[in-house]
């Protein structure tokens, strides 16, 4: 075959191409290349949206099991109102009962403390009535038969006695004659002079002597008290 001949023959796949149309690209639109090497932005959103739609259906199916989970669990009954109204009624009754338990403790210690305070007076009397007894007898003393002596240890006896008996009651007698002038327990009646500063505030002399009962002051000692200067 001759060279001539070789180079006019045509290639069929060249004379396709040539006939085919060529078509261009449009603006803005990427490259072949691009379109067929990679994937493009919109392939990437594609390929996500898969695994978002994944996390919500399982979202969805958490949620659908806790609230069937919380729809099966029974809610607990509360109490009715007649409940109620009974234990309003209970605890009326109870108040009740405990208000007139303590009125009548109340009456009770008030009772109690006014038998101790009558017993108390009764054993008082009972040995002052002793003394009141001996007090009588010397009153019924003849004058013209009893001597000075004799009405005075009478007397004297008497007092010694009813001394005695207040004193077994818890009485107390103030004859601070000397001592410091305390205004608790002692009313000073008037002044005397003081011989130094030692005696500066010290009772002078008991006018009218004072009376304690059970630490209780009954009366105070009335005094003259030393004033220095």
């Amino acid at each position: 075959m001759s060279p001539r001949t070789f180079d006019n023959q045509a290639d069929p796949a060249s004379e396709a191409d040539s006939e085919a149309p060529r078509v261009e690209p449009e603006e803005g639109a990427p490259p072949d290349d691009a379109r067929a090497d990679g994937p493009g932005p919109a392939a990437s959103r594609d390929e996500d949206f898969p695994a978002s739609g994944s996390r919500g259906e399982a979202d969805g199916e958490a949620s659908t099991r806790e609230d069937g989970a919380g729809a099966d669990a029974p809610d607990e009954p509360g109490p009715s109102r007649s409940d109620l109204e009974r234990e309003i009624d209970h605890l009326n009754d109870r108040h009740l009962r405990l208000a007139a338990e303590f009125e009548n403790y109340r009456k009770r210690v008030r009772a109690e403390k006014l038998e101790t305070w009558a017993r108390a007076q009764a054993d008082l009397v009972r040995r002052l009535v002793e003394s009141v007894d001996d007090l009588q007898r010397v009153a019924l003393l003849d004058p013209k038969t009893a001597s000075v002596q004799d009405i005075v240890e009478g007397v004297d006896m008497v007092e010694r006695k009813l001394l005695r008996a207040l004193a077994e009651a818890g009485l107390e007698v103030l004859d601070p004659a000397g001592e410091d002038f305390d205004p608790n327990v002692m009313e000073a009646v008037m002044t005397a002079p003081a011989a130094s500063e030692d005696e500066d505030d010290t009772v002078d002399m008991v006018l009218q002597r004072g009376y304690l009962l059970e630490g209780h002051l009954v009366r105070p000692a009335r005094v003259s008290v030393r004033k220095h200067g």
